[in-house]
């Protein structure tokens, strides 16, 4: 099940605030030694997502020290892993006798079982992050190699790490799209992007599990599209090409999806074109030049894709969207 627990300091008497958020994470997270040069008013608030086993988190917080200590762990271990990704500021890391620094997109590994000490902070501004909690059981990646990149960066900015990161931000960030239920399969696909991006880091790709792989190989085909969609070249041969792969393969990929390449790029397009057309600050653009945005270049082709799938022309749904009938005016003139 998808079940969401918000929780933040601001309706707290600013005593209480520190301890109050201090019981949170040990809750959400594992024991923690917690400290910050605020800690007399803190201000803080985190979303946590629970998918099942996994539990993805968006937090915004001030200065904060976090100590993992041997005494903490021999407490209570969860046997987890903790993937930590500042969005806005910095996390300086302590470990063994290591330290680092990492920023802004930068995919943080923990291991519940290890100790360390972070300090997590953004100037005088709010720190925000996002991350997500996993039993170690889950991945089935050979342990030795995960464990050598403990409190290693990662990159977030580019191949699956991007993935990642899109996906747990925009997740985090609104599940209303989604129903209770979605829970396991929503956790699925972060074990799977988790994974592969360790097992890119490893080097270790051929011994993910096939469906891993399939499901992976999905989703960047997919965030490829999104990217691409106002090139009207963008086609099922060109796709295929791009990730190296056969035209029937992607065929099967996403005959597994319910539905064709071409059928989803089609909907993609249209949903963008349709965002923009009720879109105030788009208003001066021409209809045809916001279809030819969003790779349908020829106006005749889009109006008549765009009537089947919305029940109106173009011209008529943006009248609609910009300017609604006044409901006060029409019950006034109710008989």
């Amino acid at each position: 099940m998808l079940i969401e627990t918000n929780f933040g300091t601001e309706d707290l008497a600013a005593a209480d605030r520190f301890e109050f958020w201090r019981e949170c994470v040990a809750q959400t997270h594992a024991p923690l030694d917690l400290h910050s040069e605020y800690a007399e008013d803190f201000r803080a608030r985190q979303r946590v997502l629970s998918l099942g086993a996994v539990h993805v988190w968006s937090t915004r917080h001030q200065a904060l020290s976090f100590h993992r200590t041997p005494k903490l762990i021999r407490q209570s271990d969860p046997e987890q892993y903790h993937i930590g990704i500042p969005l806005h500021g910095t996390s300086r890391i302590t470990w063994a006798d290591q330290r680092a620094v990492y920023g802004p997109h930068e995919i943080q590994l923990f291991d519940t079982s290890r100790a360390c000490d972070v300090m997590c902070a953004n100037d005088s501004e709010l720190f925000s992050g996002i991350g997500l909690e996993i039993p170690k059981m889950m991945l089935h990646l050979p342990r030795k190699k995960l464990d050598r990149l403990v409190a290693q960066g990662l990159p977030g900015r580019e191949g699956v790490g991007a993935l990642l990161v899109q996906f747990l931000t925009q997740l985090a960030a609104d599940s209303s799209p989604y129903q209770p239920s979605d829970g396991p399969r929503l956790g699925t696909v972060v074990t799977d992007l988790l994974s592969a991006v360790f097992a890119h880091a490893m080097d270790t790709e051929p011994s993910l599990p096939p469906e891993t792989r399939t499901r992976t190989l999905t989703l960047r085909i997919r965030a490829h599209v999104q990217r691409n969609l106002h090139d009207h070249q963008l086609t099922p041969h060109a796709i295929a090409a791009a990730h190296n792969i056969s035209l029937s393969y992607l065929h099967r990929l996403f005959k597994a999806e319910h539905e064709t390449v071409a059928a989803w790029i089609r909907h993609q397009r249209l949903e963008r074109a349709r965002r923009d057309l009720a879109d105030p600050v788009m208003s001066p653009t021409a209809i045809h030049a916001i279809a030819a945005r969003w790779g349908f270049p020829r106006a005749a082709d889009f109006t008549r894709a765009f009537r089947a799938t919305y029940g109106m022309p173009p011209r008529d749904y943006r009248r609609q969207a910009l300017h609604p009938p006044d409901a006060t005016a029409e019950a006034g003139n109710r008989p």
